[in-house]
């Protein structure tokens, strides 16, 4: 990431130190700007990877800098940076070709994201163009293709099973033709990855992915979320802001839980659907949006619309397409690459962890029931990579009673697993597909060992549990801060010297200054 260049343009000192602080604590190579002139000049005479870019800016505003940057051909993404003073110019800068959109104040996580999405849309474009002269396109990997280490990131859908080709292959199928898709699977099983693999394959794929949780918000507020506010349009709304539909204009908007919006809502989102225009709250003035509708839940929405929680028109008008997500004890097949996934993922990301798993853990991983999906698989690996303690991830899987004894010979995973019969959806013809991994799973299996059984107090198994939530706290920190105590500490809100105490204490080492763990 120290390559990565990022310029920062605001008129307003304290936000380019706060912004420049975050980035660099990030690993990104950050040069600021304090207004429109400087920043032309320094995008004529430099190359960056990205611009986050302040909209109100004396002189030359950050619209015209916007415009004047993309008529040059340039393609790094810009990201906005908005006071909510300026819906409107919030909404024509997405059009310029802003990539993404930030609301003042933000935190260190939603901006950090942004940019990594913006980086990421630009990889994948660069790919698609690549790939524009090869029949099997590397924008989003195959199911069925091996990925590389060097190319491995949060979009890629990691997958060998018959089910989730089916799904990817429909995805593929649809992703050009701007009907509304509903995505159906239980928490965890990848809505999200799918919602954003039929963006990136179709012809939006240059302008906003806007995802949307309905569960996150009342109802009052995810009004406003969605389809934004006028000024005085209730209390505390002081300045008029620009909804989801509007910043997804061109794009696509994923709505993630739709059955947890409230029926009145879902009139106006069918409204929306129908006429492709809305009103904002307190608005006297329809908005004409042109975006792609892409929703999931978890729920059976059968059942939703005869207990009268969803709107049967609404159901319809969504269910052009559905596509449904096996959940991951139906395709345990995918146990095995997405453990090598994430544990490279977060091995690199810690700078620590095993490069493959003991032979019982991953026994108990192919036989655990994973009622939490993908999502309860990654923390568990995550957990694994930052603590470095199987012991306590075998404990908490034989103790919730869903670690399955196989009835018979498990299934072969050796470093070869073979999928005979497995084609790519456009190429019938393809061979089978190898994916190979750094471990395999023994033949089977006693139950996993235990912990050697120990008589603990209560108040010493708290305090050991403890122990291990702070040990994992301070790792992802100092991760976060580049290895920067002092600014770890800060951020912890402990002192520096109890940061150094609790680090010696938790047997935690800096990765820069140790060979190995």
């Amino acid at each position: 990431m120290d390559s990565i260049a990022v310029l920062v343009v605001d008129d307003e000192e304290s936000v380019r130190t706060y912004v420049a602080e975050v980035l660099t604590d990030a690993g990104y190579e950050v040069r600021t700007a304090s207004s429109g002139t400087e920043a032309l000049n320094m995008l004529a005479g430099g190359s960056f990877d990205a611009v986050l870019l302040d909209i109100v800016m004396p002189g030359i505003s950050g619209l015209e800098v916007l415009r004047r940057y993309r008529s040059s051909n340039a393609s790094s993404p810009v990201i906005i940076l908005s006071g909510l003073t300026g819906a409107d110019d919030a909404v024509r800068a997405m059009k310029l070709g802003a990539s993404d959109y930030l609301s003042k104040p933000f935190r260190d996580e939603e901006l950090e994201q942004a940019l990594a999405r913006a980086l990421s849309l630009v990889q994948s474009s660069a790919d698609d163009s690549t790939a524009r002269e090869k029949p099997d396109c590397d924008l989003a990997p195959s199911l069925l293709q091996p990925v590389p280490e060097e190319k491995v990131d949060a979009r890629q859908l990691i997958s060998i099973s018959a089910a989730m080709r089916r799904a990817k292959g429909l995805a593929e199928r649809i992703a050009d033709t701007d009907v509304p898709v509903l995505i159906l699977g239980e928490s965890g099983t990848g809505k999200e990855v799918i919602a954003r693999e039929i963006h990136w394959r179709s012809r939006r794929r240059m302008r906003p992915f806007i995802k949307v949780n309905c569960a996150a918000l009342p109802s009052e507020l995810l009004e406003s979320e969605l389809f934004g506010h006028e000024r005085g349009a209730f209390t505390g709304a002081t300045a008029e802001k620009p909804g989801k539909f509007e910043l997804a204009d061109q794009g696509t908007i994923f709505l993630d839980e739709i059955a947890e919006m409230p029926i009145r809502l879902q009139a106006k989102l069918l409204q929306v659907l129908q006429d492709e225009e809305f009103f904002r709250v307190g608005g006297k003035r329809s908005v004409k949006v042109d975006a792609r509708v892409v929703v999931a839940t978890n729920r059976e929405l059968d059942r939703e619309i005869n207990a009268g929680n969803f709107r049967e028109d609404l159901y319809y008008r969504l269910n052009v397409v559905s596509i449904r997500l096996a959940p991951l004890r139906e395709r345990k097949e995918d146990i095995v690459p997405l453990v090598d996934y994430f544990l490279k993922h977060y091995g690199r990301r810690y700078k620590n962890g095993p490069a493959e798993l003991p032979p019982e853990v991953l026994r108990a991983f192919v036989h655990y029931d994973w009622p939490g999906n993908v999502r309860e698989l990654e923390n568990m690996v995550r957990r694994l990579v930052v603590l470095r303690d199987p012991v306590l991830v075998l404990d908490e899987l034989t103790a919730g009673g869903r670690y399955a004894q196989p009835n018979g010979a498990a299934a072969n995973t050796s470093v070869q697993a073979k999928h005979a019969g497995a084609v790519s959806p456009r190429h019938e013809s393809a061979q089978p597909v190898y994916y190979s991994i750094p471990f395999s799973v023994p033949q089977p299996p006693p139950p996993p060992p235990r912990a050697p059984e120990t008589e603990m107090s209560l108040k010493e198994i708290g305090k050991r549990a403890a122990m291990l939530a702070e040990r994992e706290a301070i790792l992802a920190m100092l991760q976060r801060t580049a290895w920067n105590k002092r600014r770890a500490a800060t951020r912890l809100r402990i002192s520096y010297k109890a940061l150094l105490y609790k680090i010696k204490g938790s047997g935690i080492v800096d990765p820069r200054s140790a060979a190995e763990f």
